[in-house]
C-alpha cells in the first residue's frame, strides 16, 4: 500500500510538466495566431510601416509591464505605475528646459524613489500592496494635476529625448530596442544573482522564505524600486512621442500593463513567471489594440476586452493548490 502512495506525487508532477511547458509557450502561440489573423483581415498589416508603428506603441507598455512583473512575482501588485508614469511625463516636460539631457536620469531617479517609498510603506507598515499602490495612484494623479496646472505641458526643445525617435539598423525603433534591452537586463540580473530564487520564494510562500533566510523585505522594496524606475523610463518614451507631458498621459496603460503580465503567464499570486513572458504579453495586448479597428471593432470596446482578458488569464494561470479560500 505504501508504494502507490509514495509514487503518486511523482506521477502527478510528471503529468503536469508537459502542461506547464505548453502553458509557457502560450504567449508566443497567441502572438503568432494574432499576427496571422490580422494579416488575413488586412493583408497590408505585415508591412514595415505597420510593424514599426506597432513596436513604437508597444515600447512604453513593455517597460511598464516588465517593472510591475517583479512586484507581481513577489506576490504583490503595483496599481500606481500608470499614474507615476503620467506624473513623470509632467516632471520631464517641466525640467527639460533647465536640465536638458540630465532631466531624463533625474526623472527616472525620482520615480525610483517614489517606488521605494511605496515599497517601504508596504513592508514596514504591513499594508497590502493593493492598498498602498491604490492610495499611491490617487496621490500621484492629484500631484500631477497640481504640478501641471491640470493641463498639458508642451516641450519646446525635445533634443534631449529625440534619440528615442531614431532607428536601429534603419528599421527597429530605438524606443522598442531600449524596451527589449531593459527586459534583457532585468532577466540577466535575475539569472546571475540570487534574486530570482529570492523573488520566487517570496511570491510562492513568504513565511517559508523568511524561515529560509531570504531578505523578503529588501526584495519587495527592490521590486517596487524597479517598477518605479520602469514607470519613469516609460514616461520618457511617451514624451519623446507626444512632445509634451500630461497629468493623464499614461493613465490608459494601467489595464493593458496588468493584462500583459497575466497574458504572459505570470501567476497573479506570485512565485511563477518571467519578464520575457510579460514582453510577449505586451506585444499581444498591443496587437489587440491595433487590430480592433482593423476588424471593425470600435475602440470603445477596448476596456471590455482588457477586463475579459484579465479574468480569463488569471483563471488559467491561478495556482488553486496554494489558495484554499477564494475571497
Amino acid at each position: 500500500m505504501s508504494v502507490p502512495v509514495a509514487l503518486q506525487p511523482a506521477t502527478v508532477a510528471a503529468k503536469t510538466r508537459p502542461a506547464r511547458r505548453i502553458t509557457g509557450f502560450m504567449p508566443i502561440i497567441a502572438l503568432a495566431v494574432l499576427v496571422a489573423a490580422l494579416t488575413v483581415a488586412d493583408p497590408g498589416f505585415l508591412t514595415q510601416r505597420s510593424l514599426t508603428a506597432a513596436s513604437r506603441t508597444a515600447a512604453p507598455l513593455i517597460v511598464l509591464a516588465a517593472g510591475a512583473t517583479l512586484v507581481v512575482l513577489c506576490g504583490g501588485i503595483d496599481l500606481s505605475i500608470a499614474a507615476l508614469a503620467s506624473l513623470s511625463t509632467v516632471l520631464l516636460a517641466l525640467w527639460l528646459p533647465d536640465l536638458g539631457g540630465l532631466a531624463t536620469p533625474v526623472v527616472i531617479l525620482v520615480a525610483t524613489v517614489i517606488g521605494a517609498v511605496q515599497g517601504t510603506a508596504h513592508v514596514l507598515l504591513r499594508i497590502p500592496s493593493f492598498i498602498v499602490t491604490l492610495g499611491g495612484l490617487s496621490i500621484l494623479s492629484a500631484v500631477a494635476l497640481v504640478v501641471s496646472g491640470a493641463g498639458t505641458v508642451r516641450v519646446v526643445d525635445d533634443s534631449a529625448v529625440q534619440w528615442l525617435d531614431l532607428y536601429v539598423g534603419g528599421y527597429v525603433p530605438m524606443s522598442f530596442a531600449v524596451a527589449v534591452v531593459v527586459v534583457a537586463l532585468i532577466a540577466l540580473v535575475l539569472k546571475v544573482t540570487p534574486l530570482h530564487s529570492w523573488i520566487s520564494a517570496t511570491g510562492y510562500s513568504e513565511s517559508a522564505a523568511r524561515l529560509a533566510g531570504t531578505p523578503v523585505d529588501l526584495v519587495k522594496v527592490g521590486a517596487f524600486c524597479v517598477s518605479g524606475a520602469c514607470a519613469g523610463l516609460a514616461a520618457v518614451m511617451l514624451v519623446s512621442r507626444q512632445f509634451s507631458g500630461g497629468p493623464t498621459m499614461a493613465d490608459n496603460l494601467l489595464l493593458p500593463a496588468v493584462a500583459a503580465i497575466v497574458v504572459g503567464g505570470t501567476a497573479i499570486t506570485g512565485g511563477h513567471g518571467s519578464v520575457w513572458r510579460s514582453l510577449a504579453g505586451a506585444l499581444v495586448v498591443t496587437l489587440l489594440r491595433v487590430g480592433l479597428p482593423i476588424v471593425g471593432v470600435p475602440s470603445a470596446y477596448e476596456q471590455i476586452l482588457y477586463g475579459v482578458i484579465i479574468v480569463v488569464a488569471v483563471a488559467l494561470t491561478l495556482d488553486r493548490s496554494r489558495v484554499s479560500i477564494i475571497k
